[in-house]
This record gives C-alpha cells, structure tokens and sequence, in this order.
C-alpha cells in the first residue's frame, strides 16, 4: 500500500506532524484495509454522513470500544476550501486518521485515479493498492462496522497479534515510558550492587 504514496507526504494527525519516509508509511499501511474518504466539511451530505464515519473507525480501533484494534486506516483527501477549513474539520475526527496536505496536487491525482467526482466518497483498498469497494458509504450507513469483516477477508490480510489499539500514538507512549524504565532499571542495578557491597563487607567483618 506504501507504493501509492511513495515519494508523497500524509499528515499523521491533528497536530499535522509529517508522515513521508518509506519506512513510516510501511509502518502506517502495511497489513491493513485502506479507507480514502474523499469530504468536505462544507458539503451538507458530507456533514450528514462524517459523524458516521467517525463512530465507524472508532468502533474499530478505539480501547473503548474494542480490545484490539482492527488493521484499518483512514486518509483523509479534502475538498476543503481553505487549509483553515480542513484543519477545523480534522480537529474534529479521530487522531488517528491521517491526511492528504491541504494545496497538495496528489488530492487530484487520487481524484483522477478512483473517479470521484462527487463526494462523500470512500474507497477501499486492500494492502497491495487493489479496490475492494469503490464507494462504500452506502455500505457503512446500512451495515456500520460489520462490514468490516468482508472487507478483511477482502484483503486477506495477515492475522498479527498487534497490541491494544495499535496507532501513531504507540510511538509516543513508548518514547514517554522508555525513560521510566530505563531509570527503574539504573535504580535497581544501584540496590543490587550496594547489597552486594553490604555482604561483602559482613564477610570481611566475620572474617
């Protein structure tokens, strides 16, 4: 799935941090359904149906309601008038939904590429850029998350044992706990090497 992007940029949240290398969008897209939600937070059909969009991911990938998250992303390309407007409206979707950048000439080339010439639309891909279903969002108002199944089997992918809710946000809990263990682990190598001093120095006493 990575091919489709390669050489592209995606933004990986709300606080628009950069997606770009090879290696990050592998880590982003492998093993997983695609979702390209074609919107606008503008669009009244667009505004009717994204509230169902987001409880669908949610209900897929968040702890709250699943105990592991479902191998789904989502990448947001707009029609947003304004890089203001895509902002505001991203702000109000799930984190984990990534972006095509506002203004970037991409957006039309995944226009072209799907035929979309209205939106909402959301296609679905399987791992290896194949189209599963070429507008789903009839199929997610009539059948919410369960027609996240046929779509797995779809894509056949890989069963991994992810851990809980696997997102972009795994990296930074690792990073922020990473140097909690680190120091945990320096503490207890200091009480095992003053213990260790301890005995020594009861031996040399009794001796």
């Amino acid at each position: 799935m990575a091919a489709l992007f390669t050489g592209k940029v995606l933004m990986a949240n709300r606080d628009e941090d950069e997606v770009e290398t090879e290696r990050e969008l592998n880590w982003a897209l492998e093993n997983k359904v695609l979702l390209l939600y074609f919107g606008s937070g503008q669009c009244p059909r667009c505004r009717r149906f994204s509230p169902l969009l987001k409880d669908f991911f949610l209900r897929l990938t968040d702890e709250f309601y699943v105990e592991r998250a479902s191998q789904l992303v989502l990448v947001y390309v707009s029609r947003d008038e304004t890089e203001q407007q895509q902002r505001a409206f991203l702000r109000s979707m799930p984190k984990r939904w990534l972006a095509v950048p506002f203004g970037d000439a991409f957006k039309r080339e995944l226009e072209l590429r799907f035929a979309v010439s209205e939106v909402p639309v959301v296609v679905v891909l399987k791992p290896n850029g194949d189209v599963i279903v070429g507008n789903a969002v009839e199929e997610i108002q009539r059948l919410g998350p369960a027609c996240f199944q046929n779509w797995r089997e779809a894509a056949d992918l890989v069963d991994r044992n992810f851990r809980l809710a696997e997102d972009f946000d795994e990296r930074s809990r690792r990073s922020f706990t990473d140097p909690l263990r680190r120091l945990k682990y320096k503490l207890d190598k200091k009480k095992r090497k003053k213990k260790k001093k301890d005995k020594t120095k009861e031996g040399e006493e009794e001796g």
